[in-house]
């Protein structure tokens, strides 16, 4: 049996534009620092070594500071390090892999894994490499290095693990191109014994492929954007050629992300459930490394809305980000005469706000076309229903 730790897309490099500038350099700090985490997980889960299926780092085009980081991040790795070329760091003439702080700097005990076909790593172990050798190959790296191996069953005592990345047919069927993965193929390598299991890596979800055990995603090992399903984890696979094809393979993950990625969905129609939220987001923990996704929906007065924006800005500084996109932005505000009145509102600022509750109240157009296109003023209602709340807050900070 050989075990083995499977990791993918750190994407070293990454920047996120929602992030602040603090932020942004804590959450690229946390991602240099999975790679001492996952190194960790390997000496203590005893693995004979790491496979990393492709995009290591974000680009290319990196500084030489981003580089040397990572460098330094895997020489604390414990046991051997095998890094796949995926489509965000390709083998091509302006490789990552190529450049003169990678070759003099890479730990001897990193290996990057820049030849298709067969690599045996450490006797009894065989690594099926596909890496990418441009943006687009057009055509399945996997398949080709699956078809450079001998017909046949792998020989007795040996262990062989395919590396590849890349979206695969059963679950991306818009990718249905010549460089997707066909899963098929593998399925028949696998029950045939010529290899005996598929560490993936592209798709940033943890995923078994198909519900097998021995074709896996191990997701990001921290999460990059909301929609990603259980990232934050590398798998420790144990590997058994001596079972048969449905038993050879026991994967178990570990969790290693420090920041998390946070989708709210809110009804916002009362002050009570303003509280709520209130309360809510004060519960969150490590609100520095949360990253909130808050939609919102409801019917909210002038002064309610105001509330709802105070609370947004005192929330938002305790979290790595609140990001609010406007097709989740679905908060009417409806006028309230009566809040205007007891506030005494005379003369020009009377009539800015009534100019504004006009406009914010105002409601988008179709053309007659009939194209679908709406052309209404969705940015000036916005900034209008804004507007007044901030006219009120004001106006209520001085009286």
């Amino acid at each position: 049996m050989v075990r083995i730790l499977h990791t993918a897309d750190w994407q070293i490099g990454l920047t996120r534009r929602f992030l602040e500038p603090e932020a942004q350099a804590r959450f690229s700090a946390a991602r240099v620092e999975a790679i001492r985490a996952l190194g960790r997980v390997a000496q203590e889960q005893g693995c004979a070594l790491v496979v990393v299926s492709g995009d290591v780092f974000e680009s290319n085009h990196l500084t030489g500071q981003t580089v040397r980081r990572a460098l330094e991040a895997l020489r604390a790795v414990p046991v051997p390090v095998y890094l796949l070329p995926g489509n965000h760091d390709p083998l091509d003439a302006a490789s990552v892999y190529r450049s003169d702080v990678f070759l003099r700097e890479c730990p001897p005990h990193v290996h990057v894994l820049d030849a298709a076909g067969v690599h045996e790593v450490v006797p009894g172990l065989e690594l099926v490499a596909a890496p990418w050798e441009s943006k687009h190959p057009g055509r399945d790296l996997v398949a080709e290095a699956v078809d450079l191996l001998p017909e046949g069953p792998a020989p007795d005592g040996v262990v062989r693990v395919v590396v590849g990345h890349g979206g695969v047919d059963d679950f991306d069927p818009q990718w249905r191109d010549a460089a997707t993965i066909r899963t098929a193929s593998l399925a028949t390598a696998l029950e045939q014994g010529r290899v005996h299991y598929v560490a993936l890596g592209d798709r940033h979800s943890r995923t078994a492929v198909a519900g097998r055990e021995d074709i896996h995603y191990p997701g990001a090992p921290e999460p990059t954007r909301e929609t990603e399903v259980d990232p934050g984890q590398v798998l420790v696979v144990d590997v058994d050629p001596g079972r048969a094809a449905g038993e050879r393979v026991q994967v178990t993950p570990h969790p290693v992300a420090t920041w998390r990625f946070l989708v709210l969905e809110r009804e916002v129609d009362t002050d009570a459930d303003l509280d709520a939220l209130d309360a809510e987001l004060r519960g969150l923990v490590d609100k520095d490394r949360t990253v909130l996704f808050l939609n919102l929906r409801g019917t909210l007065t002038v002064a309610q809305h105001a509330r709802l924006e105070e609370l947004r800005e005192r929330h938002r500084d305790h979290l790595g980000a609140m990001v609010e996109r406007e097709q989740h932005r679905q908060v009417v505000v409806v006028s309230d005469d009566e809040v205007w009145r007891e506030l005494g509102l005379g003369g020009y600022l009377a009539a800015a706000v009534e100019e504004m509750q006009s406009q914010a109240l105002e409601q988008p157009q179709v053309p007659a076309s009939g194209d679908g296109l709406v052309v209404g003023r969705a940015d000036d209602e916005e900034s209008a229903r804004d507007a007044l709340s901030l006219l009120y807050r004001l106006s209520r900070s001085r009286s």
